[in-house]
């Protein structure tokens, strides 16, 4: 029974790993979609029109220069989903990997042209994206869009955990140890690459079976974000996301006769280039941007601030001159920078049961989304999203968004003011202990070397430690002995909150600042 225990936490870290290393690539994307919508938007006839000083050869030029620069990201997706996996899953020779990967999903289209060439499967080039198949890197063969990059990434990444070390014998010692690590990522992605195809399709036709259940018209997105909030705690949001936006659960779209499969290729389509004056913007925009950012902005820029406010105003009042910096640190992480963890985690293992409540509030409070004919993109969700997406571009009905958003937070504010209330839940400000000031000023202070020192005290000291890794918002932490752990020490670092997922691992959530304080915690443990 324990060891069957130990093999489902095993798993389930795993899986966590794997979500964690999905950020990668998405932080990536959103910065480069953001200045390809400056660019889409200012390059745009209709705002050519309204804006006297855009209408100049030169700033055009410049505009639609870095519009097309900041599109060859949008174009090698899968490329980047390849390097981010690799570095992020790999435990050992994390360069080496990403360097394998990417020699990997190189191998693999070829493979896969082999593959349908041979079996006389191979499109004509006016057909060929009816039937799934599309040019990549210059080859022709399956579009598996952001799941090749994957694949590959995790291969090469376990690759490199295996074989990093590989001995041969004195004839082949050259190509022994992290050398190997590519050679062998190439020869298992060939058989990989003459199987994948036949599956592929398969797994096409049963993904475009159950997608009704996100995309169901109107109530779709309340179920996608619903379950998006409860896989919060597992790591998985992320690779939701990621089926959703690059996969046919997400749809398949149709815009001027080409095909688009996911959310966001279509979105892309539409937004950085037909622009609001083209039919597809009204058909098509309410319900993609309803599981991107404009959806996500109901949380970010109304509900967490919600649920902000009413931890403030249910805190005691010897406490909330330090919760308030607290609390207000969580809010504009998801304001500003779309990091939710760790006002959800300031709340999630205090009570179980408030988020699960949270989430399917969540689902439920975004269906007016689609009803209201909301179009504000982009992925993130935060106030630079709106203000670019949403008031720089026509037809968004912005307006509405503010509405939804102001009836979401009037709900969110009173539902958990009344619920901390009525269970006396231990929120920021209402813990048993009173907090202290330093704490606050240390992460104000950005003093990493004295927080590590508290942290690595409460933790019961160096010896007490096995390993410390972190991931957007967390310290996590594999313990030898869980039960010398100082909570109350620990919070005198400054920390939103802490808990134990399992036995002997501790979860410190420090939000954005987390690797700051990882690092300092490394370096405190190696002297």
């Amino acid at each position: 029974m324990k060891k069957k225990r130990e093999r489902t936490s095993s798993w389930k870290d795993s899986i966590q790993v794997f979500g964690r290393s999905l950020l990668l690539p998405i932080a990536v994307l959103a910065p480069v979609g953001m200045v390809m919508g400056i660019c889409s938007a200012l390059t745009q006839s209709y705002m050519i029109e309204k804006v006297a000083f855009l209408d100049n050869g030169t700033l055009q030029m410049i505009l639609s220069g870095l519009q097309t620069i900041s599109s060859v990201v949008f174009n090698n997706i899968p490329i980047l989903f390849a390097m981010g996996v690799a570095q992020g899953v790999a435990n050992k020779e994390k360069g080496i990997a990403v360097f394998a990967a990417v020699v990997g999903y190189l191998t693999l289209n070829q493979t896969m042209n082999v593959f349908l060439t041979i079996t006389g499967n191979l499109a004509d080039a006016d057909t060929m994206a009816q039937v799934g198949q599309g040019l990549v890197l210059g080859v022709q063969t399956v579009k598996l869009e952001a799941f090749g990059g994957i694949l590959c990434g995790l291969v090469a990444a376990k690759v490199a955990n295996r074989f990093y070390n590989l001995e041969l014998p004195l004839a082949f010692a050259f190509f022994g140890g992290k050398k190997s690590i590519p050679i062998i990522t190439i020869a298992l992605m060939v058989p990989i690459g003459f199987i994948v195809p036949i599956i592929w399709d398969l797994l096409t036709r049963f993904l475009i079976s159950i997608s009704f259940i996100f995309t169901t018209p109107y109530i779709g997105n309340g179920i996608y974000y619903a379950l998006n909030r409860a896989l919060i705690p597992f790591g998985l949001h992320h690779v939701l996301s990621s089926i959703v936006r690059f996969t046919e659960a997400g749809g398949i779209y149709v815009i001027d006769g080409a095909e688009y499969v996911g959310i966001l290729p279509a979105i892309n389509e539409i937004l950085f280039k037909l622009g609001p004056t083209h039919e597809a913007w009204g058909e098509l925009m309410p319900k993609l941007t309803s599981y991107l950012g404009g959806g996500q902005m109901l949380t970010t820029l109304f509900r967490v601030p919600a649920i902000g406010l009413a931890m403030y105003q249910t805190s005691f009042l010897k406490n909330r001159k330090i919760a308030k910096g607290v609390i207000l640190t969580c809010c504009l992480t998801a304001f500003l920078g779309n990091i939710t963890e760790p006002l959800e985690f300031s709340f999630l293992f205090i009570s179980p049961l408030l988020f699960v409540l949270y989430c399917i509030l969540s689902g439920l409070m975004s269906i007016p989304y689609q009803l209201l004919h909301i179009s504000i993109g982009y992925i993130r969700g935060t106030i630079f999203d709106f203000g670019i997406f949403g008031l720089l571009y026509d037809n968004t009905n912005w307006i509405n968004l503010i509405l939804l958003g102001l009836v979401n937070f009037v709900v969110f504010y009173f539902f958990f003011k009344w619920f901390i209330v009525r269970f006396k839940l231990e929120t920021p400000g209402r813990e048993s202990f009173e907090l202290s000031e330093e704490s606050s000023q240390l992460i104000k202070e950005k003093n990493w070397s004295v927080i590590a020192e508290i942290v690595i005290e409460g933790l019961g000291g160096p010896a007490n430690i096995k390993s410390v890794e972190n991931c957007i918002s967390r310290l996590r932490i594999d313990l030898v002995d869980p039960s010398i752990v100082d909570q109350a020490k620990i919070k005198e670092s400054g920390a939103a909150g802490l808990f134990f997922p399992k036995e002997d691992h501790i979860h410190i959530v420090f939000g954005p600042h987390v690797e700051f304080v990882k690092l300092a915690v490394d370096e405190k443990i190696k002297k």
